[in-house]
């Protein structure tokens, strides 16, 4: 048995990017960024922050492209994907992104949302508009294709 199982809480490096595969699918693409505190060996309070690149597909990829902004606080589950590529000096590299099947947006509109995502207030109340999907039904990297529920606009709960 194996768990590629990913649970991050951070916040938007920058507004999504969202493209469409030749099929139609929509995918966005985004950084999160956590916060790790510490103290180094001279008992002094460190501050280290991990970049995680995320990729959000389907009707997900289009809820994130018109909701979450750079600032947002996001719940982020997914798995770990890795890619295989060639650089320009044609060095093979590998880069990991964090596939997301589930998110749900944190806080208010202090804290990053865009001000439309608050003005029906759902988003603006914080604690987790719930915005749970299923894996998409096209992945380009390879990965058994699964279906998820369909939503609709009234679906979401903003």
């Amino acid at each position: 048995m194996s768990v590629n199982k990913v649970i991050l809480v951070g916040r938007l490096g920058r507004d999504p990017e969202t493209r469409y595969t030749g099929g139609g699918q929509a995918v966005a693409n985004f950084s999160v960024a956590t916060d790790e505190t510490y103290k180094d060996r001279n008992g002094e309070k460190q501050k280290r922050t991990e970049w995680h690149k995320i990729v959000v597909w389907g009707k997900q990829a289009e809820i994130a492209q018109q909701y979450l902004k750079k600032g947002s606080l996001v719940f982020i589950e997914g798995r770990i994907q890795s890619r295989e590529w060639q650089d320009k000096e044609g060095q093979k590299r590998t880069s990991f992104e964090i596939v997301a099947s589930n998110f749900r947006m944190l806080g208010g509109r202090g804290d990053g949302m865009a001000a439309g995502a608050g003005a029906s207030g759902g988003a603006s109340r914080g604690g987790g508009d719930d915005l749970d999907h299923g894996a998409p039904a096209e992945d380009p990297f390879g990965s058994s294709p699964t279906s998820g529920p369909e939503i609709s606009d009234e679906d979401i709960p903003f």
